[in-house]
């Protein structure tokens, strides 16, 4: 089991983060939302604590806050902790993650409460949007199936096959235990009494299916929704997380849309008050990415909003940035990561992160370090290598009742 320590001065609180690399990429087609579904079931009941509440009323004494997440290619639990409640959190987190009853009677009742978060997520266009431009863009990978998976995989998937997949994912070599904060001096005592006594495991390490880009051929994915804000999302194919060149990439979508004076943000919004809301972003996983422009549009100016931010995707290649807002942008990151810093809990996942993805760490001074030393000129490159109009995807949730109506109505 491999453990990060981060000291983290002028806190109080420690959190303890638990990383798995499972989450839905990895899924069958009948254990679709499996991922998330194991990391609910984590919170009902152990065999020293056998229901929710002894696992939430342990926590809450204390005021400790607690969550998980599943995302498509890894699964985390953290505990954020007063320091001298360390080894409650670390104990807590190795009894939940490897000694979880999934009692039967809580499974089934679990399966409700995710077909109803299901129904939240697609309830919620500005959110759902995202997960209709992966599925087009990553077509015909797992890459682009739902994360929590559908009402039918919830309904029918088996408690043993639930099991078996757990057993698979959970093993030492694909987890990562981070520790951040005001770290108590008998942390490693702790940890080797806990996470260290799992036993390596000899079966063979779960792979997923690489993406191709060429096998992606449909261009539009319209899910029909009578709103009064079309939500419209531009989708290029990018980068694995290994990547050298995400730093540059990054740049590239604060200059374009990742601040309230990014050129998005002027032109969509401020100058022609097309949209409310604007962006871009880049995800990456571990063998591809996905650089994407998001806005919420009025139906009337979707026309309008479609060419002026095709307008600012083409300057972009064609004129490149320039060095003052190379600079700028870099300042921006730097402002940012020095905020977040100061949180415990995004340092546990920094290094965390860096080591179940890239089997390395890098501190905060060298990935600024590598951003300083990136040009105008590399920005302007990276620009024409990801917008790349003949791989571009778009998803739209509004009154489109098929693709060839919503390509009309930009047209």
């Amino acid at each position: 089991m491999r453990v990060h320590l981060v000291p983290v001065s002028g806190t109080q609180a420690v959190t303890v983060l638990v990383l798995t690399k499972v989450g839905s990429r990895y899924e069958t087609p009948t254990l679709s939302g499996a991922s998330h579904f194991i990391e609910h079931l984590m919170f009902k009941g152990t065999k020293r604590r056998p229901t929710t509440l002894d696992i939430s009323r342990a926590l809450d004494s204390v005021g400790a806050q607690y969550n998980a997440y599943t995302n498509k290619h890894e699964t985390g639990y953290y505990i954020k902790i007063d320091a001298k409640h360390t080894n409650l959190a670390v104990d807590m987190l190795h009894d939940m993650v490897f000694h979880s009853k999934f009692d039967q009677k809580e499974l089934d009742r679990e399966r409700g409460v995710i077909i109803e978060e299901i129904n939240m997520y697609q309830d919620s266009p500005m959110r759902h949007v995202e997960d209709l431009l992966e599925e087009v863009v990553f077509e015909g990978n797992t890459l682009g199936w739902e994360i929590a998976g559908s009402h039918k995989t919830m309904k029918e998937m088996k408690r043993d096959e639930i099991i078996a997949f757990r057993d698979a994912h959970y093993v030492p070599s694909r987890m990562v235990v981070s520790v951040a904060g005001n770290i108590p001096k008998d942390i490693r005592k702790t940890l080797e009494k806990t996470f260290g006594s799992v036993k390596a495991s000899k079966a063979e390490h779960p792979t997923f299916e690489p993406f191709v880009r060429s096998n992606t051929k449909k261009m539009v994915n319209v899910q029909f929704k009578k709103t009064e804000q079309i939500h419209l999302m531009f989708g290029f194919p990018s980068f694995g997380i290994g990547d050298d060149r995400n730093e540059t990439l990054a740049l590239l979508s604060c200059i374009l849309g990742g601040t309230m004076s990014s050129r998005l943000f002027i032109s969509v919004r401020e100058r022609k008050g097309l949209a409310y809301m604007v962006r871009s972003s880049n995800t990456a996983y571990d063998d591809a990415g996905v650089f994407s422009v998001q806005a919420g549009l009025d139906k009337s100016r979707v026309p309008l909003a479609y060419k002026t931010i095709m307008q600012e995707l083409r300057k972009i290649k064609r004129d490149g940035v320039t060095p003052k807002e190379v600079k700028e942008a870099i300042d921006h990151v730097r402002g940012s990561m020095l905020l977040a810093m100061e949180s415990s809990s995004f340092q546990a996942e920094w290094y965390g992160d860096d080591e179940l993805f890239l089997n390395k760490v890098r501190t905060p001074e060298q990935f600024m370090a590598k951003l300083s030393k990136i040009t105008a000129a590399d920005v302007k490159k990276i620009a024409n290598e990801v917008i790349n109009e003949k791989q571009m995807k778009l998803a739209v949730i509004g009154p489109y009742k098929n693709e060839g109506e919503f390509l009309k109505a930009i047209s």
